[in-house]
């Protein structure tokens, strides 16, 4: 008789977004003739930047002639985007990091799921809360988290770095000495961040203690302060310690598209196994490449017309965020982020808890966002707003607000 993996059956309730989509698929049968304007789940709606679509234009068109046809991409990615991603997000920010320590994927969420499986069972994960659900929810189908407290909402075998107002949303060193340390900077679901001398101070514990950071820089295009690290390899030390994870989905459009990259330096070593060697190993066995056409799509965004273009739409959301932020303060909310990130902390009004100001905007203003509990315990009380609506919706969504 078969068997099945017992740790799917740990994990509470469905994942965030897919709960999100059935309460709002239920209030839309019940009310078809409500506008809902959603606010919840990141996604980008700004079309593909001109630059973009001319180079996938051309790829499809190479992929309708023998001499110019491509099959499996290999398996590090192809050599012009790894040598563009060397060029443009590294070199350009004095990183040393070479082509053959970048490994394309088709996306950060699936990356930051996977690269657990090069770490052993017993290693003992540090996350902040609130999170982004994939990095302990990856973790429980592994085996890894121990066992779940209803009450508490914790994992026994997790440890937690409480990011509240009282700290401003930022993670302290844990008391207990973690072997993985997950990062996500600029914050999802908080939208703050952390200076790069701050940045550097979690390098050098990491260093110190043995511990690996697992850092998530999906949002990095949005950082407008000077003193933030747009990537963890501008601190020293970085390369004995860090493993990065990149996004075109935010900073490119590229949710549909699909296309990722993580870093891990030839300098990670355990002993003499090296995690550039496995993680390469893993990525061959499990994994055939991006697409062609996509990798293409990647490369069009680091050329003069590309950088232009995305720049302009970074910029489009970043006007949502403080529509969205100035507004909500201005109808009385406490409110964080949308400065380096497009997404917009608040806290609940009137001691609702999160899921009963989801109820509350989505029935009285026909608006949907993210309750702050499905991050974590510490995100009960908060509430997210992400800034990747159209501008007109935006303020559509905030004169609802303020109406209540």
């Amino acid at each position: 008789m078969y068997k099945i993996n017992d740790n799917y059956q740990k994990l509470p309730g469905s994942y965030l977004f897919s709960t999100i989509a059935k309460k709002v698929s239920a209030f839309t049968e019940a009310n078809p003739d409500k506008n809902i304007i959603r606010l919840g789940i990141g996604d980008v709606t700004q079309p593909i930047a001109p630059a973009v679509i001319e180079a996938m234009h051309k790829a499809v068109d190479e992929m309708g002639h023998a001499e110019t046809f491509h099959g499996y991409a290999p398996d590090l990615g192809y050599e012009f985007l790894r040598n563009a991603i060397v060029e443009n997000d590294y070199k350009s920010r004095g990183c040393d990091i070479s082509a053959d320590e970048i490994f394309v994927s088709d996306g950060a969420k699936s990356d930051s799921a996977n690269i657990q499986e090069i770490f052993a069972i017993d290693n003992k994960i540090a996350v902040c809360d609130p999170v982004y659900p994939v990095y302990v929810d990856s973790n429980v189908m592994a085996g890894r988290t121990g066992v779940y407290d209803t009450n508490t909402e914790t994992w026994s075998n997790v440890i937690y770095m409480p990011c509240t107002m009282e700290n401003n949303f930022v993670p302290e060193f844990p008391k207990e000495t973690p072997d993985l340390i997950y990062l996500c900077l600029p914050n999802n679901p908080t939208g703050t961040t952390i200076t790069k001398a701050q940045l550097q101070e979690w390098v050098d514990y990491a260093n110190k203690v043995g511990a690996i950071i697992l850092y998530d820089a999906a949002y990095e295009a949005y950082i407008s302060e000077s003193n933030v690290a747009h990537s963890i390899y501008e601190c020293e030390g970085a390369r004995t310690c860090a493993i990065e994870l990149k996004s075109y989905s935010k900073n490119a459009g590229f949710t549909g598209v699909r296309l990722g990259y993580t870093v891990v330096p030839k300098d990670l070593k355990c002993g003499d196994a090296s995690l550039n060697a496995m993680w390469a190993r893993r990525h061959g066995t499990k994994f055939n490449g991006a697409p062609y056409i996509v990798q293409r799509a990647g490369e069009a965004t680091y050329s003069p017309e590309g950088k232009a273009q995305l720049k302009e739409q970074v910029a489009y959301y970043m006007k949502n965020a403080a529509t969205i932020k100035t507004g909500l303060q201005d109808a009385g909310f406490t409110v964080f982020g949308g400065v380096n990130a497009p997404y917009i902390w608040l806290k609940t009004p009137d001691k609702m808890t999160s899921w009963e100001f989801f109820d509350y905007l989505l029935e009285n203003a026909n608006i949907v966002g993210t309750p702050g509990s499905g991050f974590g315990p510490h995100g009960e009380g908060y509430f997210r707003l992400t800034a990747f609506g159209t501008y007109e919706n935006t303020v559509a969504a905030i004169e609802r607000i303020k109406k209540l």
